[in-house]
C-alpha cells in the first residue's frame, strides 16, 4: 500500500456536540441521500438543527464560529445509531471532520467511517467531559491523536483512547483504501480477470 493511504496521525483543533444517541437522521437528514454523488455531502451534516426552515441559520456547534476548521469531533454514548447510511460519516468527513472521539458509536457506523479513513475512538465518560470542556473553553487547544500508539494528547497530556484492532490495523496500514489496494494490484487484478469465464465471454 501507498504511504499516503496509511492513516496514523490526525491532529488539530476540536468541536464538541453534546448529546446521547445522535443518530444518522439527525447526522444527515434523509432527503440528502438522494444526492447522486457524495459530493456536496460536506454542506448538509446536522442541516435541520442548524438551518430553520427560512434557511436562517440556528445556535449548534457547527456553525459556531469558534469551531470552525476543526478536524476532531468529540461525541458522548452511541455516536451514529440508526440507519446504517454511510452518507453520515461521508457528511462529516466533507465539513472537515477528520476522527471522531467518543464514549461509544454504533458499530455500523463505525465501520463505515473506517471505509472512509476517518478514525472513531472511544474514551471514558469523565475524560470525554473533560475533553469537552477543554475545547469548550479554550477552542484553540490543539489535539494529537496517534491511531498507532491509541492516544491523546493535548494541553501537555496524554490519555489512552481504544479502538477495535481491525479498525486500527486498516488505518495504520492502509488497508483501509479498497480502491487503492485494487490499483496497487492492478496486475494481479487484471490476470484474475482474465480468468474469470464471464469476461472472456465464456470462452475457455
Amino acid at each position: 500500500m501507498s504511504n499516503d493511504s496509511k492513516i496514523t496521525n490526525v491532529s488539530g483543533r476540536a468541536i464538541v456536540v453534546r448529546g446521547n444517541d445522535i443518530d444518522t437522521d439527525r447526522i444527515i437528514p434523509a432527503r440528502y441521500l438522494k444526492e447522486p454523488t457524495f459530493a456536496r455531502m460536506g454542506d448538509y451534516p446536522f442541516f435541520d438543527e442548524r438551518f430553520d426552515a427560512a434557511g436562517k441559520t440556528k445556535p449548534h456547534p457547527f456553525n459556531d464560529p469558534k469551531f470552525k476548521g476543526a478536524s476532531l469531533l468529540f461525541v458522548n454514548k452511541n455516536f451514529g445509531c440508526g440507519s446504517s447510511r454511510e452518507h453520515a460519516p461521508q457528511a462529516l468527513y466533507r465539513f472537515g471532520v477528520h476522527a471522531v472521539v467518543g464514549e461509544s458509536f454504533a458499530a455500523i457506523f463505525a465501520g463505515n467511517c473506517v471505509m472512509i479513513g476517518m478514525p472513531t475512538v472511544t474514551v471514558g465518560e469523565r475524560e470525554i467531559e473533560d475533553l469537552m470542556g477543554l475545547a469548550d473553553s479554550k477552542p484553540e487547544t490543539s489535539f494529537a491523536l496517534d491511531i498507532e500508539a491509541k492516544r491523546l494528547a493535548y494541553d501537555g497530556k496524554s490519555i489512552p483512547v481504544d479502538i477495535p484492532e481491525t479498525h486500527r490495523k486498516a488505518l495504520v496500514d492502509g488497508s483501509w483504501d479498497s480502491t487503492g489496494m485494487l490499483r496497487a494490484n492492478l496486475d494481479k487484478v487484471k490476470a484474475t480477470a482474465a480468468k474469470l469465464p464471464y469476461m472472456t465471454g465464456f470462452r475457455s
